[in-house]
């Protein structure tokens, strides 16, 4: 199951940097480009995470699973929220409290997943 979160974070990655280039160049109100500039860095640290997470895999079994899934989603809900926000000034009501606390519950995954191994 590597090779699919795999691509999932280097699509988001590669998603990171270009909202990092449309924030700044594209986005004419500072408070929305500073919103946008937040979610580029979560985004790309849980991109990161997610990669390392998928190749850690195969050794942290099923919570180091849990834990991928959870920056998937998490990486997904929140910057949809924030880049929502930024782009369209439309709330999408808790979204991205809900994708932060999933991408916590990632982070607690992975340590439990080195713990137990």
């Amino acid at each position: 199951m590597q090779r699919p979160w795999i691509a999932i974070a280097a699509l988001n990655g590669l998603i990171a940097v270009a909202m990092a280039a449309y924030a700044a160049h594209a986005i004419p109100d500072p408070a929305a480009a500073r919103a946008a500039a937040s979610g580029v860095q979560m985004q790309s640290l849980h991109a990161l995470a997610l990669l390392a997470t998928a190749l850690w895999a195969p050794s942290g079994g099923r919570l180091a699973q849990a834990a991928a899934a959870c920056f998937a989603l998490g990486t997904l809900l929140f910057t949809a929220g924030v880049y929502a926000q930024a782009l369209a000034a439309t709330s999408l009501g808790p979204v991205a409290p809900t994708g932060g606390t999933i991408l916590m519950a990632g982070w607690l995954l992975l340590a439990l997943s080195a713990i137990r191994r």
